[in-house]
């Protein structure tokens, strides 16, 4: 049985605007107060993890640790199948020393046309949650969401890669979509979903 989520604030392990707000937005049903790890001037860690997981909790270890306080962390990116699942973990760094996902997505969108596969469009926005406390005990989940890539990017309600990415069902991208349909599906939500379920529920059921 996961462990139970009884305190009142929660760090998000974040200094990513868009992503503090989705996770903040997610988090807004729950009498929770919520503080970002930017607000608390506590430093980014180096993510040296070898997977969206690791990452993840090596995020929230550092905040939890760094505030005395519950942390939670998202580690997410985009797996593109023509490119073996790149950029993956790099999904932010591919954006370059300013995150410029402008740049980011047009460097996909190249690498897609020049791969051995350039018709497939197909990939996947993959996210980790670690929820870390003082203490050091950590849970962990994961959820994800397929869909294709278009080209040019649409729409300026998301962040990230979220313009070029049409889920699996719509014909909007996560960057034209309402935020609250985008909060329905997307692999944020998800995996929210599971750690909701397990974590804030009264029986703490995953």
């Amino acid at each position: 049985m996961a462990r139970q989520f009884t305190e009142k604030r929660l760090v998000i392990a974040s200094h990513n605007p868009g992503k503090i707000r989705e996770i903040g937005e997610l988090l807004s049903p729950r009498s929770i107060e919520v503080v970002s790890a930017a607000e608390l001037n506590l430093p980014e860690p180096e993510e040296t993890g070898d997977s969206f997981v690791a990452n993840a909790k090596l995020k929230a270890d550092a905040a939890a640790f760094g505030a005395n306080l519950p942390a939670l962390a998202d580690d997410s990116g985009l797996a593109v199948s023509a490119l073996g699942g790149d950029p993956g973990i790099y999904s932010a760094r591919w954006g370059g020393p300013a995150k410029d996902f402008a740049a980011a997505m047009a460097r996909v969108n190249a690498e897609i046309a020049a791969s051995a596969a350039p018709e497939d469009r197909r990939a996947r926005f993959v996210c980790a949650l670690a929820l870390t406390w003082p203490d050091g005990h950590c849970e962990i989940f994961e959820g994800d969401v397929w869909g294709d890539l278009v080209w040019p990017p649409r729409g300026g309600k998301g962040f990230g890669y979220d313009p070029m990415f049409v889920a699996d069902g719509d014909t909007g991208t996560f960057g034209e979509i309402d935020p609250a349909a985008k909060h329905a599906k997307s692999h944020r939500a998800v995996a929210f979903d599971k750690l909701i379920a397990a974590c804030f529920s009264p029986a703490g059921r995953a």
